[in-house]
């Protein structure tokens, strides 16, 4: 979890950053937005109505028998309840019953337009966000599943740093990006950040996969010189250090073309040393592939490696049928532990 602190400005930003504003809120507190917004306007334009109607002398006038050289601008205004009540048929343009302004009162159509304008333009802002927050690709993200544990061992006879990402939908995603940026806490407090290239398979480091459908499995070789050497380092660091690598996915929706993106992290105790993941993709029988999500991410010990072969020789001498063979060599292989 990221907090930032003592940040000038940042009223201001969020000020200027609405759409983006209601887009992170969570859905009570937007839904709360949204209905006080509605109900500010609503109470606006009923105190604009009450005015109209205290300025154009109706509030006291019996409606139903009014003078002949009066006109009255809003029929049966003559409370806030009912300027409230007519402000409210207006926005939602539910029918006018018993109130409704008079044509012959230009300030009430004027008044009229403009909150109908205003009104118009708050429900197309609304729905929008609406739209954009239902269909936004965060909500594509928790179908994406890393796994829970990240582990070292031999890939192509050198040692990796390895983990698994699963998209657990039938809807394929494509072009995905896997970086990693490794957070080192120093002696003086600093936050150290290295960035960690990760590769599929035998791919170049930073080449997209043009294709998510089946588990991925990701890796970074631990050659001489790697960042990520202090994280398989527990022993060795202090016990007030805090060493994290952040790992961060970022993908295409197929079916609408939108980025999404997924992040998790992995801490010096989340590493397995010596151990590989079970495979969890096997061919059916019957053709095609199947994915047991069982196994994924399910750590295994790795065998142990025979170590270098040593060939040596040795004179023997043999006989057969009971007569004395010249001596010869035979080469022998042995296992050297």
């Amino acid at each position: 979890m990221i907090k930032t602190v003592r940040m000038q400005g940042q009223g201001l930003n969020y000020l200027r950053d609405i759409w983006g504003l209601l887009l992170d809120m969570r859905w009570r507190w937007m839904m709360l937005a949204f209905s006080a917004s509605f109900l500010a306007h609503w109470l606006l334009f009923a105190v604009f109505w009450y005015l109209l109607a205290e300025m154009n002398g109706d509030l006291k006038l019996d409606h139903d028998s009014p003078p002949e050289n009066h006109t009255i601008c809003v029929k049966y205004i003559t409370s806030f309840t009912a300027a409230f009540s007519f402000s409210l048929e207006t926005q939602l343009t539910i029918g006018y019953g018993t109130m409704f302004p008079s044509g012959d009162c230009p300030s009430a159509i004027a008044l009229l337009a403009v909150q109908m304008l205003l009104g118009l333009m708050l429900e197309a802002f609304i729905t929008g966000v609406f739209v954009a927050k239902i269909a936004r690709p965060k909500n594509r993200s928790p179908s994406i599943r890393f796994s829970r544990l990240a582990v070292v061992g031999n890939a192509e006879g050198k040692p990796c740093f390895l983990f698994q990402v699963a998209n657990t939908r039938s809807s394929p995603l494509t072009m995905v990006r896997v970086s990693g940026i490794l957070y080192q806490e120093r002696s003086d407090g600093n936050i150290q950040q290295t960035n960690v290239e990760f590769s599929l398979d035998s791919q170049a480091n930073g080449v997209e996969c043009p294709f998510f459908s089946f588990p991925l499995t990701y890796s970074h070789s631990l050659c001489s010189g790697s960042p990520l050497a202090v994280l398989l380092q527990r022993e060795m660091l202090p016990s007030c250090s805090h060493v994290e690598l952040v790992v961060c996915l970022s993908a295409t929706q197929e079916s609408s073309g939108e980025i999404c993106q997924c992040r998790t992290s992995y801490l010096p105790n989340e590493v397995l040393q010596g151990h590989q993941f079970a495979p969890c993709l096997t061919r059916r029988p019957e053709g095609g592939y199947r994915i047991c999500m069982e196994s994924f991410g399910r750590p295994l010990p790795e065998l142990p490696q025979p170590s270098q072969r040593q060939s040596y020789k040795t004179d023997l001498e043999v006989c057969a049928n009971g007569q004395r063979a010249d001596t010869f060599q035979i080469c022998e292989t042995g296992l050297v532990e």
